[in-house]
Protein backbone atom coordinates (compact mmCIF):
# COMPACT_ATOMS: atom_id res chain seq x y z
CA UNK A 1 0.00 0.00 0.00
CA UNK A 2 2.86 2.36 0.81
CA UNK A 3 4.46 1.68 -2.56
CA UNK A 4 1.20 2.32 -4.41
CA UNK A 5 0.56 5.57 -2.53
CA UNK A 6 4.04 6.68 -3.54
CA UNK A 7 3.43 5.70 -7.17
CA UNK A 8 0.20 7.71 -7.26
CA UNK A 9 2.04 10.73 -5.90
CA UNK A 10 4.87 10.20 -8.36
CA UNK A 11 2.59 9.92 -11.40
CA UNK A 12 0.70 13.05 -10.42
CA UNK A 13 3.93 14.87 -9.59
CA UNK A 14 5.22 14.27 -13.11
CA UNK A 15 1.98 15.66 -14.57
CA UNK A 16 1.83 18.69 -12.27
CA UNK A 17 5.32 19.93 -13.18
CA UNK A 18 4.36 19.75 -16.86
CA UNK A 19 0.76 20.97 -16.81
CA UNK A 20 -0.03 22.51 -13.42
CA UNK A 21 -3.21 21.40 -11.64
CA UNK A 22 -4.64 18.03 -12.72
CA UNK A 23 -7.74 16.00 -11.80
CA UNK A 24 -6.28 14.30 -8.71
CA UNK A 25 -8.34 11.12 -8.30
CA UNK A 26 -8.14 9.53 -4.83
CA UNK A 27 -11.19 7.25 -4.96
CA UNK A 28 -12.24 4.48 -7.32
CA UNK A 29 -14.61 5.78 -9.96
CA UNK A 30 -17.72 3.80 -10.87
CA UNK A 31 -18.46 4.11 -14.55
CA UNK A 32 -22.21 3.78 -13.94
CA UNK A 33 -22.53 6.10 -10.92
CA UNK A 34 -19.77 8.69 -11.11
CA UNK A 35 -19.25 11.54 -13.53
CA UNK A 36 -16.08 10.53 -15.34
CA UNK A 37 -15.71 13.96 -16.99
CA UNK A 38 -13.84 15.37 -14.02
CA UNK A 39 -12.41 18.86 -13.72
CA UNK A 40 -8.85 19.80 -12.79
CA UNK A 41 -7.93 20.40 -9.17
CA UNK A 42 -6.05 23.62 -8.53
CA UNK A 43 -2.28 23.35 -8.44
CA UNK A 44 -2.32 24.12 -4.70
CA UNK A 45 -4.83 21.31 -4.09
CA UNK A 46 -2.72 18.91 -6.15
CA UNK A 47 0.41 19.66 -4.13
CA UNK A 48 -1.53 19.14 -0.87
CA UNK A 49 -2.92 15.79 -2.07
CA UNK A 50 0.47 14.71 -3.41
CA UNK A 51 2.22 15.50 -0.11
CA UNK A 52 -0.50 13.67 1.82
CA UNK A 53 0.00 10.59 -0.34
CA UNK A 54 3.75 10.76 0.29
CA UNK A 55 3.34 11.23 4.05
CA UNK A 56 0.93 8.29 4.18
CA UNK A 57 3.38 6.22 2.13
CA UNK A 58 6.30 7.12 4.41
CA UNK A 59 4.32 5.92 7.45
CA UNK A 60 3.95 2.49 5.81
CA UNK A 61 7.27 1.98 4.05
CA UNK A 62 10.46 0.41 5.48
CA UNK A 63 13.22 2.87 6.36
CA UNK A 64 15.60 1.35 3.80
CA UNK A 65 14.97 -1.37 1.24
CA UNK A 66 17.66 -4.03 1.59
CA UNK A 67 18.47 -7.53 0.42
CA UNK A 68 15.91 -8.90 -2.01
CA UNK A 69 13.86 -5.71 -1.58
CA UNK A 70 16.68 -3.48 -2.86
CA UNK A 71 15.23 -1.41 -5.69
CA UNK A 72 11.77 -1.16 -4.12
CA UNK A 73 10.43 2.13 -2.81
CA UNK A 74 11.41 2.95 0.77
CA UNK A 75 11.23 5.89 3.17
CA UNK A 76 14.52 7.33 1.96
CA UNK A 77 13.26 7.68 -1.61
CA UNK A 78 9.82 8.87 -0.54
CA UNK A 79 11.28 11.57 1.71
CA UNK A 80 13.72 12.68 -0.99
CA UNK A 81 10.98 12.82 -3.62
CA UNK A 82 8.78 14.77 -1.20
CA UNK A 83 11.59 17.30 -0.85
CA UNK A 84 11.83 17.55 -4.65
CA UNK A 85 8.09 18.21 -4.96
CA UNK A 86 8.18 20.81 -2.19
CA UNK A 87 11.01 22.51 -4.07
CA UNK A 88 8.74 22.69 -7.12
CA UNK A 89 5.89 24.02 -4.97
CA UNK A 90 8.13 26.87 -3.74
CA UNK A 91 9.79 27.47 -7.10
CA UNK A 92 9.51 30.50 -9.41
CA UNK A 93 7.69 28.31 -11.93
CA UNK A 94 4.70 28.05 -9.58
CA UNK A 95 5.17 31.44 -7.87
CA UNK A 96 6.07 33.83 -10.69
CA UNK A 97 4.98 36.96 -8.78
CA UNK A 98 6.81 36.04 -5.56
CA UNK A 99 9.66 33.81 -6.61
CA UNK A 100 11.95 33.63 -3.60
CA UNK A 101 10.15 35.11 -0.61
CA UNK A 102 7.04 32.96 -0.56
CA UNK A 103 6.05 30.88 2.45
CA UNK A 104 6.65 27.51 0.77
CA UNK A 105 10.45 27.61 0.99
CA UNK A 106 10.31 26.78 4.69
CA UNK A 107 8.34 23.62 3.87
CA UNK A 108 10.97 22.59 1.32
CA UNK A 109 13.75 22.97 3.89
CA UNK A 110 12.17 20.61 6.42
CA UNK A 111 13.20 17.07 5.47
CA UNK A 112 15.92 14.50 5.98
CA UNK A 113 17.20 11.12 4.81
CA UNK A 114 19.88 8.99 6.43
CA UNK A 115 20.26 5.20 6.64
CA UNK A 116 23.94 5.30 5.72
CA UNK A 117 23.50 7.13 2.41
CA UNK A 118 26.62 9.18 1.62
CA UNK A 119 28.59 10.50 -1.35
CA UNK A 120 30.77 7.93 -3.08
CA UNK A 121 34.52 8.47 -2.88
CA UNK A 122 34.74 8.56 -6.67
CA UNK A 123 32.30 10.42 -8.90
CA UNK A 124 32.39 7.67 -11.55
CA UNK A 125 31.32 5.01 -9.03
CA UNK A 126 27.76 6.30 -9.30
CA UNK A 127 27.33 4.52 -12.64
CA UNK A 128 29.80 1.67 -12.57
CA UNK A 129 29.45 0.36 -8.98
CA UNK A 130 26.01 -1.10 -8.42
CA UNK A 131 24.50 -0.62 -4.96
CA UNK A 132 26.96 2.14 -4.04
CA UNK A 133 26.50 4.37 -0.99
CA UNK A 134 25.11 7.36 -2.88
CA UNK A 135 22.07 5.64 -4.38
CA UNK A 136 18.74 6.84 -3.02
CA UNK A 137 16.73 4.89 -5.58
CA UNK A 138 18.06 2.63 -8.36
CA UNK A 139 16.54 1.25 -11.53
CA UNK A 140 17.94 -2.25 -11.54
CA UNK A 141 19.25 -3.91 -14.68
CA UNK A 142 20.39 -7.49 -15.04
CA UNK A 143 21.58 -9.07 -18.29
CA UNK A 144 19.95 -10.84 -20.08
CA UNK A 145 16.56 -10.20 -18.44
CA UNK A 146 16.82 -6.40 -18.52
CA UNK A 147 19.56 -4.39 -20.21
CA UNK A 148 20.03 -0.65 -20.75
CA UNK A 149 20.67 1.12 -24.04
CA UNK A 150 23.00 3.71 -22.49
CA UNK A 151 26.33 2.29 -23.64
CA UNK A 152 25.00 1.56 -27.09
CA UNK A 153 23.83 5.15 -27.67
CA UNK A 154 26.73 7.21 -26.29
CA UNK A 155 29.75 5.51 -27.88
CA UNK A 156 31.25 6.42 -31.24
CA UNK A 157 29.69 4.25 -33.94
CA UNK A 158 32.88 2.28 -34.60
CA UNK A 159 32.82 0.92 -31.04
CA UNK A 160 29.08 0.50 -30.74
CA UNK A 161 26.12 -1.18 -32.40
CA UNK A 162 24.45 2.09 -33.41
CA UNK A 163 25.19 5.76 -33.93
CA UNK A 164 25.54 8.03 -30.90
CA UNK A 165 22.37 10.02 -30.33
CA UNK A 166 23.37 12.09 -27.30
CA UNK A 167 26.50 14.18 -27.70
CA UNK A 168 27.84 17.18 -25.69
CA UNK A 169 27.80 20.74 -26.99
CA UNK A 170 30.38 23.49 -26.68
CA UNK A 171 28.21 25.18 -24.04
CA UNK A 172 28.41 22.02 -21.92
CA UNK A 173 32.20 22.01 -22.29
CA UNK A 174 32.36 25.62 -21.09
CA UNK A 175 30.08 24.88 -18.15
CA UNK A 176 32.67 22.74 -16.39
CA UNK A 177 34.96 24.85 -14.21
CA UNK A 178 38.74 24.69 -14.23
CA UNK A 179 40.63 22.58 -11.68
CA UNK A 180 40.47 25.43 -9.16
CA UNK A 181 36.68 25.62 -9.49
CA UNK A 182 36.67 28.92 -11.38
CA UNK A 183 35.63 29.67 -14.93
CA UNK A 184 38.22 29.65 -17.70
CA UNK A 185 37.67 33.39 -18.23
CA UNK A 186 37.91 34.41 -14.56
CA UNK A 187 41.07 36.58 -14.25
CA UNK A 188 41.35 35.62 -10.56
CA UNK A 189 41.63 31.94 -11.44
CA UNK A 190 44.80 29.90 -11.11
CA UNK A 191 44.17 28.44 -14.58
CA UNK A 192 42.87 31.57 -16.32
CA UNK A 193 43.39 31.25 -20.08
CA UNK A 194 41.83 34.43 -21.45
CA UNK A 195 39.01 34.68 -23.94
CA UNK A 196 36.97 31.90 -25.53
CA UNK A 197 39.10 31.71 -28.68
CA UNK A 198 42.20 30.93 -26.62
CA UNK A 199 40.28 28.50 -24.43
CA UNK A 200 39.00 26.60 -27.48
CA UNK A 201 42.55 25.52 -28.38
CA UNK A 202 43.16 23.98 -24.93
CA UNK A 203 39.70 23.28 -23.57
CA UNK A 204 40.63 19.87 -22.11
CA UNK A 205 43.53 21.14 -19.98
CA UNK A 206 43.39 21.77 -16.20
CA UNK A 207 39.69 21.06 -15.95
CA UNK A 208 37.37 19.93 -13.18
CA UNK A 209 38.08 16.13 -13.03
CA UNK A 210 34.42 15.47 -13.81
CA UNK A 211 35.11 16.76 -17.31
CA UNK A 212 37.27 13.72 -18.08
CA UNK A 213 34.64 11.44 -16.53
CA UNK A 214 31.83 12.91 -18.60
CA UNK A 215 33.13 14.01 -22.01
CA UNK A 216 35.09 12.05 -24.60
CA UNK A 217 36.94 14.49 -26.85
CA UNK A 218 39.17 14.22 -29.89
CA UNK A 219 42.40 12.20 -29.41
CA UNK A 220 41.56 11.32 -25.80
CA UNK A 221 42.72 7.94 -24.53
CA UNK A 222 39.75 5.55 -24.60
CA UNK A 223 40.76 2.05 -23.45
CA UNK A 224 37.72 0.13 -24.68
CA UNK A 225 38.06 -3.63 -24.43
CA UNK A 226 39.17 -5.09 -27.75
CA UNK A 227 41.05 -1.97 -28.92
CA UNK A 228 44.82 -1.75 -29.26
CA UNK A 229 47.02 -0.59 -26.38
CA UNK A 230 47.10 3.21 -26.27
CA UNK A 231 43.94 3.56 -28.36
CA UNK A 232 42.84 7.17 -28.87
CA UNK A 233 39.39 8.17 -30.05
CA UNK A 234 39.73 10.53 -32.98
CA UNK A 235 36.87 12.62 -34.37
CA UNK A 236 38.79 14.49 -37.10
CA UNK A 237 37.55 14.09 -40.68
CA UNK A 238 39.91 11.94 -42.72
CA UNK A 239 41.54 10.51 -39.60
CA UNK A 240 38.68 8.98 -37.64
CA UNK A 241 36.40 6.24 -38.91
CA UNK A 242 33.97 8.09 -41.15
CA UNK A 243 30.95 7.41 -38.92
CA UNK A 244 32.85 8.76 -35.88
CA UNK A 245 34.14 11.92 -37.55
CA UNK A 246 32.80 15.45 -37.39
CA UNK A 247 33.52 18.48 -39.54
CA UNK A 248 33.87 19.82 -43.06
CA UNK A 249 37.65 20.04 -43.64
CA UNK A 250 37.82 20.71 -47.42
CA UNK A 251 41.31 19.18 -47.70
CA UNK A 252 40.06 15.69 -46.94
CA UNK A 253 38.11 14.89 -50.08
CA UNK A 254 35.28 13.21 -48.19
CA UNK A 255 32.68 14.36 -45.67
CA UNK A 256 31.59 13.10 -42.29
CA UNK A 257 28.29 11.26 -42.31
CA UNK A 258 26.97 12.37 -38.91
CA UNK A 259 27.46 16.14 -39.02
CA UNK A 260 23.81 16.90 -38.36
CA UNK A 261 23.49 14.73 -35.25
CA UNK A 262 26.85 14.67 -33.42
CA UNK A 263 29.18 17.40 -32.16
CA UNK A 264 32.75 16.15 -32.42
CA UNK A 265 32.55 14.92 -28.82
CA UNK A 266 30.88 11.98 -27.12
CA UNK A 267 29.42 11.28 -23.70
CA UNK A 268 31.84 9.35 -21.50
CA UNK A 269 29.75 9.48 -18.33
CA UNK A 270 28.70 6.02 -17.23
CA UNK A 271 30.60 4.30 -20.05
CA UNK A 272 31.76 0.78 -19.23
CA UNK A 273 34.93 0.42 -21.31
CA UNK A 274 35.30 -3.19 -20.18
CA UNK A 275 32.57 -4.05 -22.71
CA UNK A 276 33.91 -4.75 -26.18
CA UNK A 277 31.94 -3.64 -29.21
CA UNK A 278 30.07 -6.93 -29.53
CA UNK A 279 28.87 -6.68 -25.91
CA UNK A 280 27.61 -3.08 -25.71
CA UNK A 281 24.01 -4.28 -25.78
CA UNK A 282 24.58 -6.28 -22.59
CA UNK A 283 25.14 -3.11 -20.50
CA UNK A 284 23.30 -3.74 -17.24
CA UNK A 285 24.65 -1.40 -14.58
CA UNK A 286 21.92 -0.08 -12.30
CA UNK A 287 20.83 3.48 -13.04
CA UNK A 288 20.83 5.84 -10.01
CA UNK A 289 17.41 7.37 -10.66
CA UNK A 290 17.94 9.52 -7.59
CA UNK A 291 21.23 9.94 -5.77
CA UNK A 292 22.41 11.87 -2.76
CA UNK A 293 24.06 14.67 -4.76
CA UNK A 294 20.64 15.67 -6.14
CA UNK A 295 19.15 15.60 -2.63
CA UNK A 296 22.02 17.80 -1.41
CA UNK A 297 21.22 20.34 -4.12
CA UNK A 298 17.56 20.35 -3.05
CA UNK A 299 18.63 20.89 0.54
CA UNK A 300 21.07 23.65 -0.48
CA UNK A 301 18.52 25.48 -2.58
CA UNK A 302 15.91 25.53 0.17
CA UNK A 303 18.50 26.42 2.82
CA UNK A 304 19.71 29.41 0.83
CA UNK A 305 16.21 30.84 0.46
CA UNK A 306 15.34 30.57 4.16
CA UNK A 307 18.54 32.16 5.42
CA UNK A 308 20.76 29.14 6.13
CA UNK A 309 23.38 30.10 3.58
CA UNK A 310 26.17 28.37 5.47
CA UNK A 311 24.31 25.08 5.00
CA UNK A 312 23.87 25.75 1.28
CA UNK A 313 27.55 26.56 0.77
CA UNK A 314 28.61 23.49 2.74
CA UNK A 315 26.58 21.24 0.42
CA UNK A 316 28.31 22.74 -2.62
CA UNK A 317 31.74 22.42 -1.04
CA UNK A 318 31.17 18.73 -0.25
CA UNK A 319 30.18 18.03 -3.85
CA UNK A 320 33.17 19.91 -5.28
CA UNK A 321 35.57 18.28 -2.83
CA UNK A 322 34.39 14.82 -3.95
CA UNK A 323 34.80 15.93 -7.57
CA UNK A 324 38.51 16.60 -6.96
CA UNK A 325 38.45 20.38 -7.34
CA UNK A 326 41.17 22.28 -5.49
CA UNK A 327 40.03 23.88 -2.23
CA UNK A 328 41.97 27.11 -2.70
CA UNK A 329 43.35 29.36 0.03
CA UNK A 330 39.84 30.41 1.12
CA UNK A 331 38.54 26.81 1.20
CA UNK A 332 35.62 27.66 -1.11
CA UNK A 333 36.64 25.38 -4.02
CA UNK A 334 36.34 28.29 -6.45
CA UNK A 335 32.71 29.05 -5.56
CA UNK A 336 31.32 32.58 -5.78
CA UNK A 337 28.93 32.63 -2.83
CA UNK A 338 28.99 36.18 -1.52
CA UNK A 339 25.23 36.46 -1.07
CA UNK A 340 21.84 34.90 -1.64
CA UNK A 341 21.72 35.54 -5.40
CA UNK A 342 25.27 34.33 -6.00
CA UNK A 343 24.60 31.15 -4.03
CA UNK A 344 21.38 30.62 -6.00
CA UNK A 345 23.32 30.85 -9.28
CA UNK A 346 26.16 28.67 -7.94
CA UNK A 347 23.67 25.91 -7.11
CA UNK A 348 22.08 26.05 -10.56
CA UNK A 349 25.50 26.02 -12.25
CA UNK A 350 26.77 23.16 -10.10
CA UNK A 351 23.65 21.09 -10.82
CA UNK A 352 24.34 21.57 -14.53
CA UNK A 353 27.79 20.01 -14.18
CA UNK A 354 27.31 17.39 -11.46
CA UNK A 355 24.03 16.07 -12.93
CA UNK A 356 24.89 16.51 -16.61
CA UNK A 357 23.31 13.99 -19.01
CA UNK A 358 21.03 12.75 -16.19
CA UNK A 359 17.95 14.59 -17.49
CA UNK A 360 17.76 17.52 -15.05
CA UNK A 361 18.88 20.68 -16.87
CA UNK A 362 15.76 21.35 -18.94
CA UNK A 363 13.51 20.92 -15.91
CA UNK A 364 15.82 23.08 -13.79
CA UNK A 365 15.53 25.94 -16.27
CA UNK A 366 11.73 25.63 -16.25
CA UNK A 367 11.50 25.35 -12.47
CA UNK A 368 13.63 28.45 -11.89
CA UNK A 369 12.08 30.40 -14.78
CA UNK A 370 15.43 30.68 -16.52
CA UNK A 371 14.32 29.01 -19.73
CA UNK A 372 14.23 32.25 -21.71
CA UNK A 373 18.04 32.32 -21.63
CA UNK A 374 17.85 29.57 -24.26
CA UNK A 375 15.96 31.80 -26.68
CA UNK A 376 18.12 32.42 -29.74
CA UNK A 377 20.85 30.09 -28.49
CA UNK A 378 22.79 28.12 -31.08
CA UNK A 379 24.40 24.75 -30.47
CA UNK A 380 28.03 24.30 -31.44
CA UNK A 381 30.31 21.32 -31.88
CA UNK A 382 34.10 21.16 -32.23
CA UNK A 383 35.91 20.17 -35.42
CA UNK A 384 39.50 18.97 -34.97
CA UNK A 385 42.06 19.53 -37.76
CA UNK A 386 45.58 18.06 -37.44
CA UNK A 387 48.42 20.59 -37.53
CA UNK A 388 52.22 20.63 -37.70
CA UNK A 389 54.45 22.16 -35.02
CA UNK A 390 54.44 25.51 -36.84
CA UNK A 391 50.63 25.59 -36.80
CA UNK A 392 50.15 24.78 -40.49
CA UNK A 393 47.68 22.10 -41.42
CA UNK A 394 49.13 18.60 -41.64
CA UNK A 395 48.59 16.63 -44.82
CA UNK A 396 45.89 14.02 -44.47
CA UNK A 397 48.35 11.29 -45.45
CA UNK A 398 50.74 12.27 -42.66
CA UNK A 399 47.91 12.70 -40.17
CA UNK A 400 46.53 9.26 -40.98
CA UNK A 401 49.95 7.68 -40.62
CA UNK A 402 50.48 9.17 -37.17
CA UNK A 403 46.93 8.49 -36.04
CA UNK A 404 47.27 4.81 -36.95
CA UNK A 405 49.92 4.58 -34.22
CA UNK A 406 47.99 6.92 -31.87
CA UNK A 407 50.79 9.48 -32.05
CA UNK A 408 48.41 12.43 -32.46
CA UNK A 409 47.40 13.85 -29.07
CA UNK A 410 44.84 16.64 -28.46
CA UNK A 411 47.65 19.21 -28.71
CA UNK A 412 48.37 18.17 -32.31
CA UNK A 413 45.11 19.67 -33.58
CA UNK A 414 43.54 23.05 -34.04
CA UNK A 415 39.87 23.40 -33.14
CA UNK A 416 37.05 25.16 -34.96
CA UNK A 417 33.49 25.68 -33.74
CA UNK A 418 30.74 24.45 -36.05
CA UNK A 419 27.01 24.89 -35.67
CA UNK A 420 24.99 21.76 -34.88
CA UNK A 421 23.47 20.71 -37.18
CA UNK A 422 25.95 21.84 -39.83
CA UNK A 423 23.41 21.72 -42.68
CA UNK A 424 22.80 25.25 -43.94
CA UNK A 425 19.09 24.57 -44.39
CA UNK A 426 18.59 23.51 -40.78
CA UNK A 427 17.10 25.76 -38.10
CA UNK A 428 19.92 26.23 -35.63
CA UNK A 429 18.40 28.53 -33.03
CA UNK A 430 16.24 27.69 -30.05
CA UNK A 431 12.88 29.45 -30.13
CA UNK A 432 11.51 29.75 -26.59
CA UNK A 433 8.38 31.56 -25.41
CA UNK A 434 7.06 32.37 -21.92
CA UNK A 435 4.16 29.99 -22.49
CA UNK A 436 6.60 27.07 -22.56
CA UNK A 437 6.90 27.05 -18.76
CA UNK A 438 3.81 24.85 -18.79
CA UNK A 439 2.95 22.34 -21.46
CA UNK A 440 -0.46 22.06 -23.09
CA UNK A 441 -2.73 19.10 -22.53
CA UNK A 442 -3.18 17.21 -25.79
CA UNK A 443 -6.16 18.36 -27.81
CA UNK A 444 -7.33 14.76 -28.17
CA UNK A 445 -7.64 14.52 -24.37
CA UNK A 446 -9.58 17.78 -24.15
CA UNK A 447 -11.95 16.55 -26.85
CA UNK A 448 -12.52 13.43 -24.76
CA UNK A 449 -13.14 15.50 -21.62
CA UNK A 450 -13.87 19.23 -22.21
CA UNK A 451 -13.66 19.81 -18.43
CA UNK A 452 -9.88 19.53 -18.71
Amino acid sequence: TGQMLFMRAYQYGEMIVYHGGMPYITKVQDKDKDDLFVTRNSTAECFDLLIKDLDDAISLLPAKAKGNDYGRIDQCFAKAYKAKMLLYKASPQFNPSNRYDNKYWNEAYDFCISQGIKLTDKYSDNWLVDGNSEVVFPIIYSNPDKTAGWENTIRPASLSRSNANNTPTWDMVKAFPMLDGKSFDDPTGKYYVGNEDVFLQRYWMNRDPRFEDCILYNAALYPVSGTSTGYRQYTSVGIAVREDSYGINPNVGSTATQNDVISGMYVRKGSDVSLSQDLVSTFDHDYPFMRLAEVMFIYAEAANEVGHRDVAVDMLKQIRKRAGIEAGEDGLYGLKVGGREEIRQAILDERNVELCFEGHRFMDLRRTRNMMQLNGLQKYGIEAIAINEDGSEMTITEAQRKANSYLLTPENFKYVLRMVPISAIAENKFLIQESYYFFPIQESKILENPNL
